[in-house]
């Protein structure tokens, strides 16, 4: 929400909704101060929510005039957190100009010189600003070694981190707290002072949650946000099985020209032929909102990847229809380090324009799936088995996966979901394309 004045644009940040599970968020830690300059893309507050931990960005540039809601504190989506100047300095309005009154006729008189105009004034040049101190580098720490973090009274800027990308995870924390020196003995208490009254201090910061209550939040999320999808959304299922022999081949001899550490796994074809088949049957690729189903020309895919602790989170790999199987294998390996150490972006939680799940490394051969709201499809993949298979007249044995697709009625109808999964089973037949 923008509201122009004499004082520039002000936009309110506010908590965002970070998926149709979330109602709440807390605060966890803010990046910036009032007086920094932001731009768009910028992280600058991380959001703990029932499910992970969020990097929070910005959209817009411009400077952080003031935070609204501390550190610590739990609010509600849509909530204001902080007010973000969008525009240059204040603007100072024009001196009104008022009219001179009118001087009576007289008699007239020779023109006296005119005076000679005095010299301007001197005009000093304003001091050259300096430059602000550079802000400390941000810290990547897992939301489970910042609750640790806090709990031990380990500060963070002392901790070196070994998760990916220099994340510090909980075990760093616990090193650090187990090499830190010993607190030396206490002092004798000083004699008894005259009463005062005593300071006032802040709030204790909120407890943070067991691994077995967080556990129990999660669950609950999930559950209300599939519960709201079966109620509001009509869903419809289709299924079809997609002869993987030519896929496998060409991925096999593609890898055969690779390093092991930079080989392609199948499931990076799966996720680009996805991609590519919503152009073909765009209804697929959206969000229902406000009574309408509105297409997005993006295509962010979402990757339901299981956590350790048990549940799954869906993030999205950005633009993946305009990227090569090697770049995609690189985001999905750096998305599923990323989400088991719990360092996630909110761009990543919140712009998902389709999913796609897969049980197959769990022996799963059909997956029917529920649409994650807003979006309106969810393809499901189940493991490649060796099935009897007849083409040409002939029949042998095939690599075949099931691929099955969970749509939204409003949005698309059987006809349309058929074409779209005979989209997917084209593109694999000719994998040298993906």
């Amino acid at each position: 929400m923008l509201c122009a004045g004499w004082w520039g644009t002000v936009a309110e940040f506010c908590m965002p909704a970070l998926g149709a599970d979330m109602e709440a968020g807390i605060i966890l830690q803010w990046l910036v101060k009032p007086g920094d300059a932001v731009k768009r893309g910028d992280i600058i507050a991380v959001v703990d929510t029932e499910k992970a931990t969020i990097e929070v960005e910005v959209f817009i540039t411009g400077m952080i005039q003031s935070i609204v809601v501390p550190e610590g504190e739990k609010v509600p989506i849509g909530t204001v957190l902080a007010l973000i100047r969008t525009e240059g300095e204040a603007v100072t309005p024009p001196p009104e100009v008022k009219p001179k009154p009118a001087v009576p006729p007289r008699a007239v008189a020779p023109a006296p010189a005119p005076p000679r105009p005095p010299a301007p004034p001197r005009i000093e040049k304003p001091p050259i600003p300096k430059p602000p101190p550079a802000a400390p580098p941000r810290l990547h720490v897992s939301p489970l070694a910042m609750r640790i973090a806090l709990e031990l009274g380990v500060d963070l800027s002392t901790v070196k981190g070994t998760g990916p990308d220099g994340a510090i995870t909980k075990a760093d924390v616990e090193r650090a707290a187990k090499a830190a020196p010993a607190a030396p003995p206490t002092a004798p208490p000083p004699p008894a002072a005259p009463p005062v009254e005593a300071p006032k201090v802040a709030a204790p910061p909120r407890p943070a949650m067991t691994p077995e209550e967080r556990q129990a939040a999660m669950r609950r999320a999930i559950a209300a946000a599939m519960a709201r999808s079966k109620r509001e959304i009509p869903h419809y299922y289709l299924g079809t099985d997609i002869e993987m022999s030519r896929a496998m081949a060409w991925l096999a001899a593609e890898n055969l020209k690779r390093p092991v550490t930079e080989r392609i796994l199948y499931s990076v074809m799966l996720l680009k032929a996805v991609a590519l088949a919503v152009h073909d049957v765009p209804e697929m690729n959206g969000f229902w909102a406000e009574g309408a189903f509105k297409p997005i020309e993006a295509v962010h895919v979402g990757v339901a990847i299981s956590l350790r602790q048990g549940g799954l989170i869906a993030p999205a790999i950005h633009d993946i229809d305009k990227k090569r199987l090697d770049e995609i294998m690189v985001n999905l390996r750096d998305l599923v380090k990323r989400v088991r150490a719990g360092v996630l972006r909110s761009s990543e939680i919140a712009d998902a324009t389709i999913t796609v799940t897969s049980l197959g490394e769990q022996g799963v051969e059909n997956v029917f799936g529920i649409i994650y709201p807003p979006q309106v499809a969810l393809v499901g993949f189940g493991k490649i088995t060796e099935r009897p298979w007849a083409a040409d007249g002939m029949v042998g044995v095939k690599p075949v996966i099931t691929a099955s697709l969970s749509a939204d009625h409003r949005a698309s109808d059987g006809h349309r979901g058929g074409l779209f999964l005979a989209a997917i089973n084209r593109l694999l037949q000719e994998p040298e394309k993906l």
